[in-house]
């Protein structure tokens, strides 16, 4: 009997136990930080859900969050020290165990600040995320950010348009050439005449574009008209997501970013009939931008086309070449180019989306129906784009392929996707890695999207509300 008894304490004792480890909750897995311009990302890893109350103060600006079932760990300590001198929107973080099972975190901001909190369930790699995305109450202006660190004449206009006037609308489907002249007229382009005046005035070492009592010299319009064109930039993922891994361990997201900004430079320095060129990238710096958002920022900038770069990676290391994709409505031209559409279309559960947001703008994107001339350029796009790329390496189809990419769903904007090689590849990754493919790579893409803009000259731009 005593034996007995002393079994029933030992029983007890375990339950009272496991009850106090459940109790207990969840252990922090990994904590990160994505300082950015757009917003800071700041994630809690664990191998449990967390359950959290936040609020806001206004003076100064601080977020405080109450996470329940923790203890205070190094884990957590870590935060600490992660936030930068430079993060844009966070100036310090405080912790410190509020309440038994209680953590109550304090960010100090550095200006008002709408905060998005909440929870990821495990997907990929990740287990569960608790997620603050910290969003500037007055976000970055696309179009402001699209003239930041230029100074010369054209960029100064450009900001004095963003300023003084409502910012242009998204340019309208491309039509067959000379179809603004069939039309008995040309096309209106106020930016762009804008810009010709401004150009003039330089030419005319800041005269005046006309005599007093004279007539203003005829803005350029038409078909042909001098006006910015702004290609969109998209290096794909980004943050919580890296995309695809290669076998030495390289991050798709830092190729791709890598590449754009040489791409960036060769757009910024080149013009296509006569027409000055920017770049404006979807994100400059390693965090994440849903797809929506990706599609949304390009339409915001009135951009003329959309370019997504990616190097992904297949089943099998065999797989090899550059590829170039437009969209699909009605299924895949290959497995391949299915696998990998599906494969990019999972960025946002990976990178953290709030699916609570309230975004409809965002999310109707994504639902647009493109239009058939949208396809039309974006197929000549892409095999501009892809006769440049066969020049310095070997390409995966010799024709560009289709699918059903999210993020290529503008339905006014010509987009492709690039995949510039199989990371999964372990000789495609080596050259992935080295500036001299990088480079080959963005002079081949600039001389594409060059050549596009030869056969199609912009059109003026027409707003439309």
């Amino acid at each position: 009997m005593r034996r007995r008894a002393l079994l029933h304490q030992a029983g007890a004792l375990a339950l009272l136990l496991g009850g106090t480890q459940i109790a207990r909750g969840a252990d922090i897995v990994a904590v990160r930080v994505w300082p950015a311009e757009d917003y800071t990302r700041v994630t809690i890893e664990s191998d449990a859900a967390l359950k959290t109350a936040h609020h806001m103060l206004e003076s100064p600006p601080r977020l405080f969050v109450d996470i329940e079932g923790l203890e205070l760990s190094p884990e957590l300590r870590e935060l600490v020290g992660k936030i930068r001198p430079d993060d844009p929107n966070i100036a310090g973080v405080r912790v410190g165990q509020n309440a038994p099972g209680v953590v109550r975190l304090v960010l100090d901001l550095k200006h008002a600040t709408q905060p998005q909190v909440f929870t990821l369930a495990p997907v990929a790699a990740y287990q569960h995320r608790l997620v603050f995305d910290l969003y500037p109450a007055e976000p970055p202006d696309p179009l402001e950010q699209l003239i930041a660190g230029h100074s010369d004449p054209l960029e100064q206009l450009i900001a004095e348009r963003i300023k003084d006037s409502n910012r242009p609308a998204p340019v309208q489907p491309p039509s067959a050439p000379g179809a603004a002249a069939a039309q008995g007229g040309a096309a209106e382009d106020p930016l762009g005449d804008l810009i010709a005046q401004q150009i003039e005035r330089a030419r005319r070492g800041g005269a005046p574009a006309s005599a007093p009592g004279q007539a203003a010299p005829a803005p350029f319009a038409g078909a042909g008209a001098r006006r910015l064109i702004i290609v969109a930039l998209d290096p794909g993922h980004g943050g919580e997501d890296p995309g695809a891994i290669g076998p030495a361990g390289t991050y798709e997201k830092n190729v791709v970013l890598q590449v754009a900004f040489k791409l960036r430079e060769r757009i910024n320095s080149t013009t296509a009939g006569g027409n000055p060129m920017r770049a404006y990238l979807t994100r400059d710096a390693d965090f994440f931008v849903p797809l929506g958002q990706r599609v949304e920022k390009a339409r915001r900038v009135g951009a003329d086309l959309f370019v997504s770069l990616h190097a992904d990676a297949f089943t099998t290391p065999e797989a090899q070449g550059a590829s170039v994709f437009a969209l699909s409505e009605h299924g895949a031209s290959s497995s391949t180019a299915r696998w990998l559409a599906e494969s990019e279309n999972r960025a946002d559960l990976i990178g953290g989306v709030n699916v609570n947001a309230k975004n409809a703008r965002v999310r109707r994107v994504l639902l647009d129906m493109s239009t058939d001339a949208q396809i039309k350029d974006s197929l000549q796009l892409g095999g501009a784009v892809l006769r440049e790329i066969g020049a310095v390496g070997s390409l995966h189809k010799g024709q560009v392929e289709r699918a059903g990419f999210a993020v290529l769903k503008a339905p006014d904007i010509p987009s492709v996707l690039v995949e510039t090689a199989f990371i999964s590849n372990p000789r495609e990754e080596a050259r992935l890695r080295t500036s001299a493919y990088q480079n080959s790579l963005a002079d081949a893409l600039v001389k594409g999207i060059h050549q596009y803009f030869t056969a199609n000259p912009p059109l003026g731009r027409t707003k439309v509300v």
